[in-house]
């Protein structure tokens, strides 16, 4: 049982119980933690509490009771909500309280949120992942991790029970700057896979051959040996949307991103593969 400064049993509460707070949830239980939390959904609520977790009515119960809250939420508009509605985390913390963003947004609201919360006794980690939903399942998920360091190494043995490696990159809103860069990267590979294997499959050549003989070679990536493009890829407007909009606020080009995003739409309508529509940060 892991034990907070008072004695007591530690409880970290997850705001969202789908793909992703499911697996942390039952990895943090494991690892002698307490768990609560909540989703609108009742499927997520009913397969996290076959794990173990226990279900709250909704984030201002989670923060009520919980030390940490982990907020594994889709966009920047659903982690405004958790956090400051009148059901949200805030609401129901009524004073200090650790928050660790799981959720990929986008830097600057990251930093929009750290200004609004200085003074308010919150301690903000950022704390987006990589390498999908097997590596969620299995604990060995890669997290870009961002805050202070004080307050980061609090809480890395939590971490440790659903993560195999940890990076702290800096201050508050490092963590999503990364991930934004690994998420650039991935697509681009992505769309590079997918140019290559089909020029292969024109000229005469079976694609899968010539796949497993690329997942050897130099133009091996991890999208390419996963086969990542037979997943529904919802994030990956969003992802390039938090990329070109960051371009746009540093002015900085990125010519091959804007390709990219093209890239991945039109993988997507050969495909049949929805397209979700892009969520504003706020309503």
């Amino acid at each position: 049982m892991k034990q907070a400064a008072t004695g007591k049993q530690t409880t970290i509460g997850i705001v969202g119980l789908g793909k992703m707070g499911r697996p942390v949830g039952r990895h943090l239980l494991a690892a002698g933690y307490a768990v609560v939390g909540c989703d609108p959904v009742e499927a997520a609520r009913s397969e996290a509490a076959k794990v173990g977790i226990t279900v709250l009515d909704g984030p201002a119960a989670v923060g009520r009771v919980a030390d940490l809250v982990l907020i594994l939420v889709g966009f920047d508009n659903e982690v405004e909500a958790v956090l400051f509605s009148d059901d949200g985390i805030l609401a129901g913390a009524k004073g200090e309280v650790d928050i660790a963003i799981g959720s990929t947004i986008s830097p600057s609201y990251a930093w929009e949120l750290e200004q609004r919360l200085v003074g308010s006794g919150v301690g903000l980690i950022d704390l987006p992942s990589a390498r999908g939903e097997a590596a969620l399942e299995t604990g060995d998920v890669l997290l870009f991790g961002g805050g202070d360091t004080a307050l980061f190494e609090k809480w890395r043995p939590a971490f440790e029970a659903f993560a195999s490696d940890i990076f702290h990159l800096g201050g508050f809103g490092a963590g999503q700057v990364a991930k934004m860069a690994n998420n650039m990267i991935l697509w681009a590979c992505m769309s590079a896979n997918d140019e290559a294997l089909r020029l292969v499959e024109k000229m005469g050549v079976d694609p899968q051959k010539v796949r497993e003989a690329l997942c050897l070679s130099s133009a091996q990536n991890w999208s390419l040996t996963t086969r990542a493009e037979e997943k529904p890829m919802p994030w990956s407007e969003k992802d390039m949307r938090i990329a070109l909009d960051e371009a746009d606020h540093a002015r900085i080009s990125l010519p091959l991103a804007g390709t990219v995003s093209e890239v991945i739409k039109g993988y997507k309508i050969r495909n049949g593969i929805p397209m979700p529509s892009i969520r504003k940060v706020r309503a």
